[in-house]
């Protein structure tokens, strides 16, 4: 039997055979591309050859390329693990044409792959073509028909309409008619008895695809016409998951050398044996084994988990893993950081990104489980008491609760709430989501329109490197909307502004229509070209344009990308070789520097890191800037970044090669003593394993000194201390100590007066000491310990203080759990449901003791007066 790595490499040696180019995967996220999260299919990192945006280096393609699919419109998350075919992250091979072969190679190429090199029973392979579309008037594909009819009976050749039959990337874009290639692996008995050909395309679990040839011969546009494209391209997909399931004569996925290694080693971790069933315990087995590779291959290439963007995506599926093993498998402490180890070890050969930061992704994911870990418990409590109120659906409230409060993403809620045969008030969640935000989605959402094409050319030249100017013509520009404004993006035949791209801010300037100047306030990349963001349309859109950037901008912009590679030499030579970059920002006011390391610098660190930096400054070390092969860059020392996909030839920024060497796209200036000097603001923590640095170069860090000198000027004027600076500020701390012992002191009398006055002011209240009062005390923790004062002083009590402190409300809601317990009474609650809104604010704590803030103060009495009711 083939191992998987075997399978894999006969594709790849196949289409090599074929004079085909082998290629690396692109990395899982997605970046230069405003439809995408995440590479969904094999044919993203290929966008720009099918739109004609960039020239191919070579006309015929193979790869295995990693891919996600958790949002949008591909989106299998719902049966992953369910069943035992979907996956989040998945491998898929496919072999490209881009102008040269189409369906009579593609066709003839995968059925001797597939019959004769992996040796498939061919009685068992069915073909699906495109049946033709009336309503788009797209006819039947009987070019694909009559191909595979030249190998293999026709009544195994099967028409299918444009929900099959019919593949697009998204609402506009590449498409054409597909022809997939589906496989049985029923047993004998069973396919005597029903013909595979009823179960195609149908979800049986043994009739399944695993080939698609797609034909791109179409652009779909906005309006939803097809036009056809200048050239016509083969992209296939093949999953590996599936294939080896199949060459393994495996009943799952799960059941292959893909995930076996996993599995056995969450099985001893757990102690637990992957029962062979459907049962929540296997269906825990294979999320567990399937989520693991999308986070860790994820954050591999770049994308950490966060509160939103792609970023959220990662984190919900982890928490969605997170959730399985803690439930029913009984495992309550971290376990996916456990077999990142093992995924290093059996992808090294394939996808080395992960065994190149095994440490750092490890260490991200332990602390994202050890995070959720620490509400999983109570929320699952929370859902428990929610269900039992609720009777058959969780409501909007009930479910944002869970998502603000203890970091339930909507779909695990939904999941758990699926599994108890209930449903989830989805549009109550999105509504109070939207109130929490303060902002409306329609304000965000950002329309289109499409290209409005002026010339034939296709390709944007960025001259940029090398001029300040350039004379140029528009190639096409469309308007776009958002958030009520129209805009313009213009892309050029030749261009010297720098897109948006590896960090670095795009450039602004202007664009000179023979005297008619019209302002360019951003230039991004997408889909490998420059786009020009301005805010109107010259009249003569057609005449020549001379480009101009602010070279002023330019240049701050330049100063700070190459202080962020002094910096991060520094932060190697200073740390340790662990570190890596993680994400950077490069403008001409600053830098933003995200790297990966475990601990907060020191004062010693930062002063050794900017002592390095400043010292290369003043060497002003020329910046020498080369284009290489790749692995010639890569022999002589040069950084590459994880998540970035290079070409084969690649630019080089060589500062000192014993310095720094790394490949970039930036622009640099000529020689480190341009930079003046060097300063870092401030370290802070991002994320887990991630720390950032925030500095400022040039021009910058020169108003930066200035500025500091002046406050120190004026700090000295203000302590009257021209020359004892810090022995004057020493003084003040003292003195500041002493004063608040001093009224900590008086408080506490003051509490203890209050106190007194209060426990005489207690009534009955539906056989409960209710004490309901407006105090006048001078902060909200003194509020807070005046509870704590007559908690010792009273039984059976429920307890309501407010107080006016500088124009707030505060308001504090004390309990006796007794009552708690026997009235259904929790203080977070009922801040909450009664008395944010009075004053106007929100607060939590507690089940027997909260407080709240707000803005309203007026209120005050409202609010004792409507808990008093409530008792």
């Amino acid at each position: 039997m083939m191992t998987s790595a075997e399978i894999r490499k006969q594709f790849l040696d196949f289409f090599a055979s074929k004079k085909h180019q082998i290629v690396p995967s692109a990395p899982i996220v997605v970046k230069n591309d405003p439809t995408l999260l995440f590479t969904n299919a094999g044919m993203n990192q290929f966008k720009d050859y099918f739109l004609g945006n960039r020239k191919p280096e070579f006309t015929r393609i193979a790869d295995t390329q990693k891919c996600l699919r958790v949002s949008g419109k591909h989106n299998d998350l719902e049966e992953v693990g369910v069943d035992t075919y979907h996956h989040t992250m998945f491998e898929m091979l496919g072999n490209w044409s881009f102008g040269d072969y189409f369906k009579k190679e593609a066709i003839a190429w995968s059925w001797e792959l597939l019959t004769e090199v992996y040796k498939l029973d061919k009685d068992r392979l069915y073909i699906t073509v495109f049946a033709g579309d009336e309503k788009e008037g797209i006819p039947r594909d009987e070019e694909a028909a009559g191909e595979w009819a030249k190998l293999m009976p026709e009544d195994r050749i099967l028409p299918f309409g444009k929900k099959d039959n019919f593949w697009e990337m998204g609402d506009t874009g590449p498409c054409g008619p597909c022809t997939e290639i589906h496989v049985d692996c029923r047993t004998e008995e069973e396919r005597k008895q029903v013909d595979g050909k009823t179960l195609v395309n149908q979800d049986h679990p043994q009739v399944i695809e695993i080939w698609n040839n797609v034909f791109i011969q179409f652009n779909r546009l906005k309006d939803g016409t097809l036009e056809q494209l200048p050239a016509k391209h083969v992209d296939t997909g093949m999953g590996f998951e599936r294939l080896v399931r199949v060459l393994q004569q495996k009943q799952s996925n799960y059941d292959t050398d893909v995930f076996s290694g996993t599995i056995a080693a969450i099985e001893k971790i757990s102690g637990r044996q992957y029962p062979q069933n459907d049962s929540r315990e296997a269906v825990a087995f294979r999320v567990l084994s399937d989520h693991i590779r999308a986070i860790a291959f994820t954050i591999a290439d770049g994308q950490l988990p966060a509160n939103n963007g792609a970023g959220y995506v990662i984190r919900r599926i982890l928490r969605r893993a997170v959730r399985y093993y803690y439930t029913y498998l009984n495992y309550k402490q971290p376990l996916l950081y456990q077999l990142i180890p093992v995924l290093a070890a059996q992808f090294g050969h394939v996808f080395p990104e992960l065994g190149q930061q095994q440490d750092f992704v490890t260490r991200v994911v332990k602390e994202e489980e050890d995070a959720f870990l620490k509400t999983l418990d109570k929320g699952l409590k929370r859902i428990d008491d929610i269900i039992g109120a609720s009777g058959n659906q969780i409501g909007g409230k009930a479910a944002f609760e869970l998502f603000d409060t203890f970091g339930f993403p909507i779909d695990l809620t939904r999941l758990i709430a699926s599994e108890r045969n209930l449903t989830v008030d989805e549009a109550g969640f999105d509504a109070e989501m939207q109130q929490q935000k303060n902002r409306s989605r329609a304000a965000g959402t950002v329309d289109t329109e499409d290209w409005v094409v002026l010339t034939d050319s296709g390709f944007s030249e960025f001259i940029g490197y090398d001029s300040a100017e350039a004379k140029s013509r528009v190639v096409k520009y469309r308007k776009v909307k958002a958030k009520g404004k129209e805009a313009y993006q213009l892309v050029l035949e030749a261009t010297p502004f720098y897109a948006e791209s590896g960090g670095q801010a795009g450039d602004t300037g202007t664009l000179d229509f023979g005297g008619e100047i019209i302002p360019v306030i951003d230039t991004k990349k997408e889909n490998n070209l420059t786009i020009h963001f301005t805010e109107q349309l010259p009249t003569g859109i057609n005449t020549g344009v001379i480009a101009r950037i602010d070279t002023a901008k330019r240049q701050s912009t330049a100063i700070h990308h190459t202080a962020t590679h002094l910096l991060h030499a520094a932060l190697r030579k200073v740390l340790g070789t662990h570190v890596a970059q993680k994400g950077s920002l490069v403008n001409d006011g600053q830098l933003r520097f995200d790297f990966s390391h475990f601990a907060k610098l020191s004062a010693e660190d930062i002063r050794s890191v900017e002592t390095m930096v400043n010292e290369k400054i003043r060497e002003n070390i020329p910046v020498f800037i080369r284009e290489m092969n790749k692995d010639e860059a890569v022999a002589m020392g040069a950084m590459a970044l994880f998540g970035e996909k290079y070409g084969d030839t690649v630019r080089v920024v060589i500062i000192d090669p014993g310095y720094s060497i790394e490949l970039c796209g930036g622009t640099h200036v000529g020689a480190t003593g341009e930079l003046g000097a060097f300063r870092i603001r401030h370290e802070s923590a991002v994320a887990a394993g991630v720390r950032r640095i925030e500095a400022v170069s040039g021009g910058a860090a020169e108003a930066l000194f200035n500025e500091q000198a002046e406050q120190l000027g004026a700090i000295r004027e203000l302590l009257k201390a021209p020359k004892e600076l810090v022995k004057a500020v020493e003084n003040l701390v003292s003195e500041q100590a002493d004063l608040k012992k001093r009224i900590e002191s008086l408080e506490a009398k003051q509490l203890n007066i209050i106190r007194n006055e209060l426990i005489g002011k207690t009534e009955s209240v539906h056989g409960a000491s209710f004490l309901g009062a407006i105090v006048d005390i001078g902060s909200a923790d003194a509020l807070k310990k005046l509870c704590f004062e007559l908690k010792n002083e009273l039984t059976n009590y429920f307890v309501v203080l407010a107080a006016n402190i500088e124009g707030k409300a505060q308001v504090a809601i004390l309990i006796d759990e007794t009552l708690s317990n026997s009235k259904n009474l929790e203080a977070p609650k009922l801040i909450r449901e009664h008395v944010a809104g009075l004053i106007k604010g929100g607060g939590g704590g507690q089940k027997t003791l909260a407080t709240a803030g707000g803005q309203d103060a007026g209120n005050l009495p409202q609010v004792i007066e409507k808990l008093r009711s409530l008792l």
